[in-house]
């Protein structure tokens, strides 16, 4: 309620919503009264948050009457900048991923959606469709996602290539590897849909930043299936993980393709948590496994203050005896400790 207008204007904003949603994750009812305030938001918020507390409030519970609900939303049409459709239709998604019947059946309305929609509606259907089957392949969807994979739209082309990741991941299927190759040359001119390709951001819920063409091959180690024990129980941090990533991805070029990716750097801070810049010597990563004594970790290094940016391949290490680092590794944040025999 506080934001100025210009707050409300920034992409990043539309988490904002999400959060508060994800408070009221699988809680139904209960989110009923924050809904009602809701409505008294600014107008740049108000029915994007009216959509995401809702369809959080109501996910994995398959209620039918919610569905039909969230799809009368898509006969309106918006003016040019809302984008409240977005999170409605990754709702009948996580509404409908309860149990197997309500899957088919929405799937079938997203593939109406994606024939009678408008294009706000269609750039996030390739998103709820991999939420859908997220970690299960179902022939008929990979062959959609494959298709919208070439669609002229860029931000449904690239909606999908995520989405080909995530019914993937963790499943070994040689078809999604071959698909994400194939599209990796395809689009070997294209900056934005090969950064998809290569670097699929639902690594970065899973295990870190590893390359897409490699997303098949967990081997069943990982699943990013948020459902366990037989599609009998659900775990809520896992969908809140996924959820954030579509989200993200409602807005691609802006937050996951734009000055929002988050960098690898080293930020140091005191024991009390407050930043504390001090000069660190970053240089070339050596690896020194099996050599003896103490030789040097880093080559050609410069010498910077907290906090910097660390490239591939770069490695930080402190430049003054006057702290000790808590952790042995400086990347991210690292808590200094000030050194008793300076």
């Amino acid at each position: 309620m506080d934001r100025s207008d210009s707050e409300l204007g920034e992409p990043l904003t539309r988490l904002l919503p999400l959060g508060l949603g994800l408070l009221y994750l699988g809680k139904q009812e209960s989110v009923e009264a924050t809904a009602e305030v809701s409505k008294t938001f600014n107008e740049k918020i108000r029915k994007y948050c009216n959509m995401t507390l809702l369809s959080c409030a109501y996910a994995g519970t398959g209620n039918v009457l919610k569905v039909q609900n969230l799809l009368g939303h898509f006969a309106q049409h918006l003016e040019k900048g809302e984008t409240c459709q977005g999170p409605a239709v990754l709702g009948i998604a996580m509404v409908a991923m309860a149990e197997e019947l309500g899957v088919e059946m929405a799937i079938r309305s997203l593939e109406h959606l994606l024939q009678y929609g408008e294009q706000n509606i269609r750039r996030a259907v390739p998103l709820a469709l991999g939420l859908l089957c997220i970690s299960n392949p179902k022939v008929n969807v990979m062959d959609s996602l494959s298709r919208l994979s070439h669609d002229a739209d860029s931000d449904v082309a690239m909606a999908a290539i995520i989405s080909l990741g995530l019914i993937g991941a963790g499943t070994n299927n040689a078809r999604i590897a071959g698909m994400l190759r194939n599209l990796s040359i395809y689009y070997y001119k294209e900056a934005n849909h090969l950064f998809c390709v290569s670097f699929s951001c639902v690594f970065l819920l899973v295990c870190g930043l590893l390359k897409v063409l490699y997303i098949c091959n967990l081997g069943q180690i990982l699943t990013l299936a948020p459902y366990h024990s037989e599609h009998f129980l659900l775990s809520p941090t896992a969908l809140a993980g996924i959820i954030t990533l579509l989200h993200a991805c409602l807005d691609m070029k802006s937050i996951i393709l734009g000055k929002y990716q988050y960098p690898r750097m080293l930020m140091t801070v005191d024991e009390n948590l407050k930043p504390l810049s001090v000069p660190v010597q970053v240089g070339q990563a050596v690896d020194v496994v099996g050599q003896a004594g103490r030789p040097k970790t880093i080559t050609g290094f410069q010498t910077h203050s907290t906090p910097v940016l660390l490239a591939a391949g770069d490695r930080a290490e402190l430049a003054t005896e006057k702290y000790i680092p808590l952790s042995p590794i400086l990347e991210g944040f690292v808590i200094l400790r000030e050194n008793p025999e300076y």
